[in-house]
């Protein structure tokens, strides 16, 4: 398939570079060309020096940029240039609110609007094992997903336009609580003074176990943050959540209070540590 890929960032770099090797025929573009030219040189494809250019007559465009605004911008031009009938796929983590309204104008152009952002960090896009979570209607997101296939273990559609961008605020929400407990748990055993390693290594096997344990208890213990999605970002993506909980209802107490945790470790210098530094903020007391 003819496909673009806007935003070459820690993501989208290699997320780009599966689509290549799956033999699709790949555009790519970013806003600083120095990434896109590095990306030519290691896969087959493209760049042009416009978004325009870069998605004219192709049937599937990717996004992975940085926000509601960067996504806004990139639309439009993007919806105009692109294959009638074809499908965008925003893997940006957006509010749902703005997902809504992409599909909408997306349908007004006769083109599809898949919301689509994922889980599984740096590692996840470079190994092709990312997880997904689709929004959108079904027609759209059939002709989305065998290319998304390419660099994701598994590809779900939760729901209509804006869904994807819920299952991930569910996401994140998780996250942020299962990080906290964990930051606490290794403060806990340096405070009682336990052997951390063995103490850790034990409980990971039992009911504490996850994916943040598995990966990230000998960093945490070590003050080692240096590791995947930053704490810049998590501070986006929790503010996304809040706004919905405060338009939804819902009770989000202890998501809250990790926002607030976060917002300490940034004012330690920690805004480019990974979000395993929630640790480093107990540390310091």
């Amino acid at each position: 398939m003819k496909v673009a890929f806007i935003g070459l960032g820690v993501m989208g770099y290699p997320m780009a570079g599966h689509l290549a090797r799956a033999g699709h025929q790949v555009s790519v573009f970013n806003r600083g060309p120095d990434k896109a030219k590095r990306w030519l040189a290691e896969h087959p494809g493209s760049m042009e020096t416009s978004i325009a250019e870069t998605v004219a007559d192709c049937e599937l465009v990717a996004i992975c940029v940085g926000n509601d605004a960067d996504v806004r911008d990139c639309l439009s031009q993007v919806l105009p240039a692109m294959a009638a009938g074809g499908v965008v796929v925003d893997h940006t983590t957006t509010s749902a609110k703005l997902a809504r309204e992409a599909a909408a104008q997306a349908r007004d152009l006769s083109r599809w609007f898949v919301d689509a952002p994922v889980s599984g960090g740096e590692a996840g896009a470079k190994n092709g094992t990312l997880s997904v979570m689709a929004g959108g209607q079904p027609e759209g997101f059939a002709k989305a997903e065998p290319v998304i296939a390419a660099y994701a273990k598994a590809v779900k559609l939760i729901g209509g336009p804006g869904a994807g961008q819920l299952a991930k605020m569910v996401n994140q929400i998780c996250i942020a609580g299962v990080v906290q407990g964990l930051a606490e748990a290794v403060h806990f055993a340096k405070a009682a003074g336990l052997d951390t390693d063995a103490v850790l290594e034990a409980v990971s096997k039992g009911a504490a176990q996850s994916w943040q344990m598995d990966n990230r208890w000998k960093t945490m213990v070590e003050g080692q943050f240096e590791f995947g999605f930053a704490v810049d970002w998590m501070r986006k993506d929790l503010g996304l959540v809040l706004d919905e909980a405060r338009s939804n209802g819902a009770s989000l107490a202890l998501t809250a209070m990790v926002d607030q945790f976060y917002a300490e470790v940034q004012a330690m210098g920690g805004r480019r540590w990974d979000t395993s530094s929630l640790a480093a903020r107990l540390e310091r007391k």
